[in-house]
């Protein structure tokens, strides 16, 4: 782990009136690393997601993308890193009013001068890389869930970002299109050499396409290693997680 990774979390705390979400969590993810972040409901790790691309702001501790501390940045500033960063976020976030090709669009048309032309090729490269091409006309109401997150990731990848954050890719999806979602993660990862964190339940789908879990608990990063080092350890806490019982 280096300083100058694209993504350096130090001493990082972060509560929400008497209830302490982040204790103090320090994170290093390297250039083209996917790492899985594992923990029980509400112990922060989609707020660690959120602090990361600005959406919150942290207490204390420092946040380096890129080696650019985002912590205290102006908004203009916090949005030239945004590009850089796709966000899928747990129930893909798709604008109701808007069509499966338009969803796709919004980014391009807001932070690019493509013309109508490049746009439209763009957006169907896109949806092509999803598996979602012959679905542009839709709306988000008339695809299932697992569609839907593979247009929000669609729109993730717009501005060709190198950072990609995942909250809960396979929530609420039956195993058959989980999978189907983690195979596209390992994709991406292949093809691309994206840089990404997913927060996740699912363990088993997850050994697919991460090179390091990370465990937290309380606001603690309490292990961090391979599927294997986690099966392995004698953590309570990890144990515990492993096999279901918290």
């Amino acid at each position: 782990m280096s300083e100058t990774d694209p993504i350096v979390v130090h001493e990082l705390f972060k509560s929400f009136g008497q209830q302490k979400v982040l204790d103090g969590i320090d994170l290093c993810v390297a250039k083209s690393e996917t790492v899985v972040i594992l923990g029980r409901s509400g112990t922060g790790k989609s707020v660690l997601l959120k602090l990361l691309v600005g959406l919150q702001k942290p207490d204390s501790g420092s946040i380096r993308i890129h080696g650019q501390e985002i912590s205290g940045l102006e908004m203009e500033q916090l949005n030239e890193i945004r590009k850089k960063i796709g966000f899928l976020f747990q129930d893909a976030a798709l604008y109701d009013s808007l069509n499966v090709r338009d969803n796709v669009a919004f980014p391009l048309n807001r932070h690019t001068n493509l013309s109508e032309a490049d746009q439209d090729k763009r957006v169907r490269e896109l949806l092509a890389s999803v598996g979602m091409e012959k679905d542009l006309e839709k709306m988000p109401s008339e695809i299932s869930g697992g569609m839907q997150r593979r247009v929000g990731l669609a729109r993730a990848l717009a501005l060709d970002p190198d950072i990609l954050l995942f909250d809960e890719p396979t929530a609420g999806l039956d195993p058959i299109t989980s999978g189907e979602i983690g195979k596209l993660i390992l994709k991406l990862k292949q093809e691309r050499k994206l840089t990404a964190i997913v927060v996740t339940h699912d363990i088993q789908g997850s050994k697919a396409y991460s090179d390091r879990l990370v465990v937290v608990n309380e606001g603690h990063i309490v292990m961090e290693g391979t599927l294997e080092d986690l099966q392995n350890s004698k953590d309570p806490f990890v144990v515990q997680f492993l096999s279901g019982v918290v």
